[in-house]
């Protein structure tokens, strides 16, 4: 039987880039290379498209080909460029292992829809929706799931320091990784904050802090057929989740410690599992997501956001709750991929 040829897209050119290429060396120890010829694509910080031997260390400063994924149809893959002329690869399947903006935000999924190649992970509306954390909230609502009370900035917009009930979180309405989140506590530090939050996207979200635990669910699947990854309860020693921004997340965080399964009652783990396949499926997400909630002390469950292509790094949170539950990273990846298949068949 022949191998699947899957390309895989990591790296970009905003401020996951570093989050995308870690991620993408864990898919490369664990990807199954009896049943699938990968062709790695990697995107510079400054744009470049490069196709290359894997996301190893040096692979911005070697020698690539320069690569695009056509739009064409007819072509279904790769445009590998050299010197005036091209070379075509056919693919089966996309793997885009991007994070953040133009990587999670529907805009890539537009080039996967163009180009008729079946892709792994939500579609564009569905990416787009998730991405920006004010339609989110304001969609999941209306399907009558809790979410925190927020106020919404454009660009020239104010507020009124007064109205906020602080503590408060000011954060980029459409960025990932906790870059750009302050927590406020006073009327004093807002401006600041939110000069902050603009410095990544001039439509800002201020949240209300709730008092609560901070739980994830790991979700793979499409439709009524989903499969969830053993819950977990991020808890914080002080300050607010930011390990993508420390200087050595793989021996540990600084502030959060990782419990899995989530040190709470077998029926709030079912409640969370079950308000996140809600979440998931009002939100029109396939192929997988991470749906990251807050527990209050009542039992009751709110959103916090929807990751749409989560880390998949050493030490992110995804593939833990998927290896807890049983599920490895090769097996993971192995089931997204069909999962992407199916789909297309559909």
């Amino acid at each position: 039987m022949s191998k699947r040829k899957v390309g895989i897209i990591f790296g970009g050119v905003f401020e996951e880039h570093p989050v995308s290429v870690k991620s993408a060396q864990e898919v490369a120890k664990n990807l199954d290379t009896d049943a699938y010829e990968a062709y790695w694509i990697g995107i510079t910080k400054s744009g470049d498209w490069r196709l290359c031997d894997g996301p190893d260390p040096s692979w911005e400063d070697g020698a690539h080909r320069p690569v695009v994924l056509s739009p064409d149809r007819s072509v279904h893959g790769l445009l590998v460029l050299d010197e005036g002329s091209y070379e075509t690869i056919r693919l089966d399947v996309v793997l885009p292992v991007l994070h953040g903006k133009l990587g999670e935000d529907g805009a890539i999924q537009g080039l996967f829809e163009l180009s008729g190649i079946p892709y792994v992970g939500c579609d564009v509306q569905s990416s787009a929706l998730c991405m920006d954390k004010s339609l989110a909230y304001t969609i999941v609502a209306e399907a009558g799931i809790p979410t925190p009370t927020f106020w919404t900035l454009y660009p020239g917009d104010e507020i009124d320091p007064g109205v906020l009930p602080y503590p408060v979180f000011v954060k980029p309405a459409r960025s990932g990784s906790s870059f750009g989140v302050s927590k406020v506590s006073s009327a004093a530090e807002l401006d600041e904050a939110i000069a902050t939050a603009r410095q990544y996207d001039e439509k800002v979200l201020i949240e209300e802090g709730v008092v609560a635990e901070e739980i994830g669910c790991a979700i793979l699947g499409n439709g009524a057929e989903l499969v969830t990854g053993e819950v977990d309860h991020v808890a914080l020693s002080h300050g607010f989740f930011k390990i993508h921004q420390e200087d050595a997340p793989e021996t540990g965080s600084e502030n959060a410690t990782f419990i899995v399964p989530a040190d709470i009652p077998a029926e709030a783990q079912e409640l969370v599992k079950t308000e996140a396949q809600r979440v998931y499926r009002a939100l029109g997400c396939r192929g997988l997501a991470r749906v990251d909630m807050f527990l209050k002390a009542d039992g009751t469950v709110v959103l916090n956001e929807v990751n749409t292509l989560p880390g998949l790094t050493s030490y992110s949170r995804y593939p833990r709750m998927m290896a807890a539950a049983g599920i490895s990273m090769t097996e993971f990846l192995d089931r997204a991929v069909t999962l992407a298949l199916e789909e297309t068949v559909r």
